[in-house]
């Protein structure tokens, strides 16, 4: 069987979208992300040795959902959106 053109294709679109450690936020963001059809990973950053937060969740997101993401992430409450910090960078983690 012979390998297609399409799969020889490494591809690296993935753009962080936004941050929080907030657990609350974390579910809202989800939530929402779901409820549109738009598939996210979320990578965890372990704080250091000395800090006393919790650890913080970054949103990833696929740079042709991005746009939707972020305009959807900035209609929520005032709450909410000051727990969370707006990326919108690709991200520098390569998996091959």
């Amino acid at each position: 069987m012979q390998q297609s053109e399409l799969t020889k294709v490494k591809v690296h679109n993935e753009i962080e979208l936004c941050e929080t450690s907030d657990m609350d936020a974390k579910q809202v963001i989800e939530r929402i992300l779901l409820q549109n059809r738009i598939s996210y990973c979320i990578k965890w950053k372990k704080q250091g040795f000395f800090w006393n937060s919790h650890d913080n969740c970054i949103f990833c997101v696929n740079d042709n959902a991005s746009s939707e993401a972020i305009a959807l992430i900035e209609e929520l409450d005032d709450d909410t959106y000051s727990k969370i910090r707006v990326i919108m960078q690709k991200s520098p983690d390569r998996y091959f």
